[in-house]
């Protein structure tokens, strides 16, 4: 499928990457402010799950936002996250288990915390309700976004070769739903949105990638999908 004069199983082009940073930078303050688990203390337990380079602090807004639709929502835990380790997922299904106090619970998971997020419902269902994906790269090329050099760089692993055991186009045995961007700059549409079977619903949001974490707009629909 065609927008403009790129493909959406491209790398997005340099007008949506270079809004990416003024869609940030504006939006820096909503960083500001405490840490750690929020909401009604008897709402459904959510996690949020950070893309790459980034932390709770990334997320706040988003947690805010989701705490208020009544969930109790906290981050990872888990400071930066700087790409896939192999320990990654048995370190998020150990913040997990002492989250969840008995209950499954629903994960966020924004860019490359999306994959986790797949991820550790396809080892842990029994700690995970369902999976919300936010522009998400977990099917088609690994390299159709621009930022897998980037990657390659910090995590010290080939992009398509980490040191995980996964099979990320499989689809998690929980509800899942994968949210994406046609004003995605960083991840192209069509691997944030992946194709039949890989998800059981995909929604279409209109914010750029960073917008996910850090948009108002992103939030209320975040939270409406999550209502239905």
């Amino acid at each position: 499928m065609k927008r403009g004069r790129y493909c959406d199983d491209d790398p997005p082009p340099r007008r949506l990457l270079l809004r990416e940073g003024a869609a940030l930078a504006v939006r820096l303050y909503r960083a500001f402010g405490r840490l750690g688990e929020r909401g009604p203390p008897h709402g459904e337990p959510l996690m949020v799950i950070p893309g790459f380079c980034a932390s709770d602090r990334s997320t706040l807004g988003l947690q805010r936002a989701l705490a208020k639709e009544g969930y109790r929502v906290r981050g990872w835990g888990l400071g930066w996250n700087l790409g896939a380790r192999a320990d990654t997922l048995d370190r998020i299904a150990a913040q997990l288990e002492r989250f969840c106090r008995g209950r499954p619970a629903t994960l966020v998971g924004w860019s490359l915390g999306g994959i986790y997020a797949r991820e550790v419902a396809k080892q842990r269902p029994d700690l995970v309700s369902r999976v919300v994906s936010l522009g998400a790269p977990f099917a088609g090329d690994p390299r159709a976004n621009n930022v897998w050099r980037l990657y390659e760089l910090i995590s010290r692993h080939p992009v398509d070769c980490p040191p995980l055991d996964v099979d990320l186009g499989a689809k998690p045995p929980v509800p899942t739903i994968a949210l994406w961007s046609r004003r995605d700059g960083i991840v192209a549409p069509a691997c944030a949105r992946g194709f039949e079977g890989q998800s059981d619903r995909q929604v279409e949001l209109d914010c750029s990638h960073m917008g996910f974490a850090t948009s108002p707009r992103a939030f209320k629909r975040i939270a409406a999908v999550l209502r239905d």
